[in-house]
């Protein structure tokens, strides 16, 4: 079961009342030593860090997303956060922030930024804002059939940036240290090759998908899953001077776990890791609090699910703490035999694309107008092809170009790369592979949203992920661009150090 929460967490807020390649790691095998790597020197330096969160629970009744059919949160199983850490090595700072959210639109993501510049002083693109991407969080994101509550998108931009505020003011004096543990055990590609003739139709009517997501357990039409995994567990661990824990940034390249209570708000297992990380760590009562953050890696293609095999369904929030415990554990390992070092720099860079958008062609777009006109008139849509319909009409409304932000954070010798997508795990393990700069890992769902981001290759497989909506709309080479542009941001870091 959960832990209590510490008592230096905000307590829950009533919204109501406010306006507003595994080896790129060396990655440390259970039983081993963790790799370690010495950052960059800067004689004379004074690197401080400070770390606090805010509280961003919803309010009962909200639109709880990450289905097709919009949800409403009748109970607060555990109070969602805002996760911060500052870094300052004396000339810059650096901010990354996760939130217990499902996605996180460009607009909030700029306002926040905007006040965080105002009353902290750090400059937008050296902060990264992160949803984790649970399956249980308040809608800031329309999609589907859920939309948001425009008061929470003003609440949830002034709180991320609160979270900053506050660890800024916890600024200290500080070690830093970061390596990688691994878990194969929690991460699957949710993708599966099928026996032919056993794949559905897709929404639109073709037969041309030759993968099926979320094929069913055990199902005796599966030949192979589509892609790889990433079984790291990268850590950044925080120490003040004196050796007290401030801070664990983990990432993992695991969807969600989900299994929570029906109408129940959530952190998923990412608010379950940052428990037991404390916990492990005894840092529960400290001042200023620990914060322990689990970002999502790329795991656009990846669950937690085991499609081989048969298993007994989990008791609800039962597969979340297992996940979440085990992560800890092997995080909390890494960071106790790791060497933590004050003698860095920090940098960023941060550049923005513009993408295609993948928008329905006349034919198709009567097509959707003929589904939705035949659906029945003032409900929720139940079918697929009427919600994908719907998708269509709204997309063919879309500019056919957006901007999408990639962004490159050095950390002494450790870089992290953040895409506003659901990451296809191949385009993570090329990044960790091809850095100039290692080790290298990418937080997804960062600095805005737009919807999935497939590789061309597993575009022509097809799948729900492909499938054109809010969710999956960028142009079919975005991937490969998002990648270059990544690379291209590293090299700079790189030739800057």
């Amino acid at each position: 079961m959960r832990t209590a929460r510490s008592p230096h967490r905000d307590g829950p807020i009533r919204l109501m009342a406010i306006a507003i390649a595994c080896s790129a790691f060396g990655l440390a095998l259970p039983g081993s030593s963790p790799s370690a790597h010495a950052a960059d020197p800067k004689p004379g330096a004074s690197f401080q860090a400070g770390a606090a969160t805010s509280n961003i629970s919803p309010w009962l009744g909200m639109s709880i997303n990450g289905n097709m059919h919009d949800g409403k949160a009748t109970h607060i199983h555990d109070e969602l956060h805002a996760r911060a850490l500052v870094l300052d090595d004396g000339k810059t700072k650096l901010a990354i922030i996760v939130c217990d959210s499902c996605m996180i639109p460009r607009e909030v993501i700029t306002d926040a930024k905007r006040l965080i510049r105002e009353r902290s002083k750090l400059e937008p693109d050296h902060v990264l804002i992160s949803a984790t991407h649970a399956h249980s969080c308040p809608t800031a994101g329309s999609v589907f059939q859920s939309d948001p509550d425009p008061e929470y998108l003003k609440f949830l931009a002034v709180r991320i940036a609160d979270a900053v505020q506050r660890a800024v003011n916890n600024l200290e004096p500080a070690k830093i240290g970061w390596g990688a543990g691994k878990n194969a055990e929690q991460v699957f590609n949710r993708r599966w090759k099928m026996k032919p003739g056993t794949i559905p139709a897709d929404p639109f009517g073709k037969t041309t998908d030759r993968v099926r997501m979320n094929p069913g357990i055990a199902n005796p039409n599966l030949v192979e899953p589509a892609g790889p995994i990433d079984p790291e567990v990268p850590i950044v661990s925080v120490r003040s001077a004196q050796g007290r824990p401030i801070a664990l940034l983990a990432n993992y390249s695991l969807h969600y776990v989900g299994g929570v209570g029906a109408g129940h708000a959530s952190a998923d297992y990412y608010g379950a890791f940052a428990d037991r990380t404390k916990d492990l760590l005894e840092g529960d009562r400290l001042d200023p609090p620990f914060v322990a953050m689990m970002s999502n890696g790329t795991s656009g293609d990846i669950n937690n699910i085991n499609f081989r095999e048969a298993h007994p369904p989990a008791p609800p929030y039962g597969r979340i703490n297992l996940v979440a415990n085990e992560l800890a554990t092997e995080a909390v390992r890494v960071a106790q035999a790791l060497e933590y070092h004050d003698d860095l720099t920090l940098d960023a860079r941060a550049a923005d694309l513009k993408l295609g958008v993948r928008q329905p062609n006349p034919e198709e777009l009567a097509a959707a107008e003929a589904t939705l006109a035949s659906a029945k008139k003032g409900a929720d849509l139940n079918t697929v092809p009427e919600l994908y319909a719907r998708e269509s009409i709204l997309l063919s409304k879309y500019p056919k170009q957006v901007d999408v932000n990639v962004q490159a954070l050095r950390i002494g010798g450790l870089v992290i790369v953040a895409i506003p997508c659901e990451v296809f795990v191949e385009i993570g393990l090329k990044l960790k592979a091809e850095s100039p700069i290692k080790p290298a890992f990418t937080i997804e769902l960062a600095n805005g949203y737009n919807g999935y981001l497939p590789t061309k290759e597993q575009h022509e497989l097809g799948g729900y992920e492909t499938w054109r909506a809010r969710s999956s709309y960028l142009e079919v080479d975005a991937a490969s661009k998002i990648t270059t542009k990544a690379l291209d941001l590293l090299q700079e870091l790189e030739k800057a150090r």
